[in-house]
């Protein structure tokens, strides 16, 4: 009823800029610029951790895109997802190993815990790596989202952790899905999400992945990670 109530409200009730707030537009110009108006770029958190793939990230998180962010998220601003989803596919195609196409892209989003989904009444990365998918068909770019990634135990909430305390929360927690193996076969797997902070999340989807049996690109075997938003540092440090 909650995620019904909320897509009904995205058309009935008056739009305001998730971004700055300004009235009768989900997204304004200048913040969809903020969003997905520059080339993705590779971002890497300081301390980068171990395992953790290439990711590549649509903006930096802040302002407009932090704000853009937590509407889609925390407040279920579904309006919000196209946009979200254009912005990820950008960093998706800049994910992708450059030379002959080799198979599908296969999205697969990051999972939220099952009790943030009953919570927010939406998974958001999963809602998001479906637009992303619809985007990326639309410019003739074979792409699906495969949801195989599952949480295998209960994790504690992140906020306040630091990296090395996310990583031990994290290491172990997924899991590939009965038959998520077959899906997988075949295609370029690049792993997604909304915000990447320390990186902990990519590395355990990575591990879970790698552990399962999955080859991410056919003659690399190297998986890739995109993802909306970074920290400013995260792209600073790429420019040293």
């Amino acid at each position: 009823m909650r995620g019904w109530w909320r897509e009904i409200s995205d058309v009935v009730l008056p739009a305001f800029c998730g971004g700055c707030g300004r009235p009768r537009t989900a997204l304004c110009e200048v913040c969809a610029a903020s969003l997905y108006g520059s080339p993705a770029r590779r971002a890497r958190p300081d301390p980068e951790p171990a395992g953790l793939p290439a990711v590549f990230a649509a903006a930096p998180y802040g302002d407009a895109v932090r704000a853009v962010l937590l509407a889609h998220k925390e407040r279920g601003a579904l309006g919000l997802t196209g946009a979200l989803g254009m912005a990820l596919a950008g960093a998706v195609l800049a994910a992708v190993p450059s030379g002959p196409a080799a198979g599908p892209l296969l999205l697969v989003p990051v999972p939220s815990s099952r009790s943030a989904v009953r919570a927010r009444g939406h998974d958001p990365a999963r809602r998001i790596a479906l637009s992303a998918s619809r985007a990326l068909r639309g410019t003739g770019v074979r792409a699906r989202t495969v949801a195989v990634l599952r949480q295998r135990r209960a994790v504690v909430d992140q906020t306040g952790l630091d990296a090395r305390q996310r990583l031990a929360n994290l290491a172990g927690a997924l899991e590939v899905v009965v038959g998520g193996v077959r899906l997988l076969e075949g295609g370029r797997v690049v792993f997604v999400d909304d915000l990447m902070t320390t990186g902990a999340s990519l590395v355990e989807a990575a591990r879970a992945v790698r552990v399962a049996g999955v080859r991410g690109f056919p003659g690399t075997g190297e998986p890739g990670a995109a993802v909306i938003a970074a920290p400013p540092l995260a792209f600073e440090i790429n420019r040293n």
